[in-house]
């Protein structure tokens, strides 16, 4: 199975923004970086993880690690009630970053993904790696 750590990160919020993932399958490492001039922390997490399944696309199974609660909650939970609900919220405002949401929704639409939830700035190595990527793509469109 293929392991992927992810992040986003912002300079402010909205701000200039970076986005990082790792990506292993136990033998091999991969990791890629990126960013925008002015985005925010939540677009950020959401890009981090399109591009992640962009890039693993031969992978039919895939165990997604993220700080993001917004992220993981998001998919596993939340998604299913906006489409629903025509993507609004249960208090029937539009869903933030719809557009993302929608590509991630689609890019996940034929792998099965295990969300697992990493507690931020706690030494985990990969978790760690992703942020340093993310924010130094961040620093970048300063």
């Amino acid at each position: 199975m293929l392991k992927i750590w992810t992040d986003g990160s912002c300079l402010g919020n909205p701000g200039p923004g970076g986005w990082g993932f790792v990506a292993t399958d136990g033998k091999n490492i991969a990791e890629r970086c990126g960013g925008e001039k002015e985005t925010t922390n939540n677009k950020m997490e959401l890009t981090a993880v399109i591009k992640a399944l962009r890039a693993a696309k031969k992978h039919k199974e895939i165990e997604i690690h993220t700080d993001s609660q917004y992220v993981k909650n998001g998919m596993q939970t939340w998604i299913k009630n906006w489409k629903k609900n025509n993507w609004k919220t249960a208090d029937k405002k539009p869903v933030k970053n719809k557009e993302l949401w929608q590509e991630l929704d689609e890019l996940a639409q034929n792998i099965e993904i295990h969300w697992v939830w990493v507690k931020g700035h706690a030494g985990e190595e990969f978790n760690e790696r992703v942020d340093d990527l993310a924010r130094t793509a961040a620093e970048a469109y300063k």
